[in-house]
């Protein structure tokens, strides 16, 4: 086969597949919607307001990512946060009642520090 005949295909190949991948992760965005808004139905997580206040009260920044994901059995919401001073916190949380279940960031030992000490 003429080498720039293979080349010509194997573009055209991966073009093809890279139209078709925008396409499959928006109908994985909508199942994912589905599911989470199913489980809320069903009262299995927390709505995503609800959680947010809870955690603006006990983590103060802004919430610059949220992910509702099926880990282990169970809805955990994962939370990316900026601090002042521009300092980043990740929360993973139950979505069922919103009890921390991780923290990692670059305070994260004043934070276990405050907690300890109310």
């Amino acid at each position: 086969m003429n080498p720039t005949l293979k080349g010509t295909r194997a573009m055209t190949l991966a073009l093809c597949l890279a139209a078709l991948l925008p396409g499959a992760a928006a109908a994985s965005d909508r199942d994912d919607h589905e599911h989470a808004r199913r489980a809320l139905e069903a009262g299995e997580i927390l709505p995503l307001r609800a959680l947010l206040e809870r955690v603006r009260e006990d983590y103060p920044g802004e919430v610059i990512e949220v992910e509702l994901e099926r880990e282990h059995g169970r809805w955990v919401y994962e939370l990316e946060l900026v601090r002042a001073g521009g300092r980043m916190l990740k929360l993973k949380l139950d979505a069922r009642d919103g009890t921390l279940v991780r923290i990692r960031g670059d305070d994260v030992r004043a934070e276990r520090k405050d907690r300890r000490g109310r």
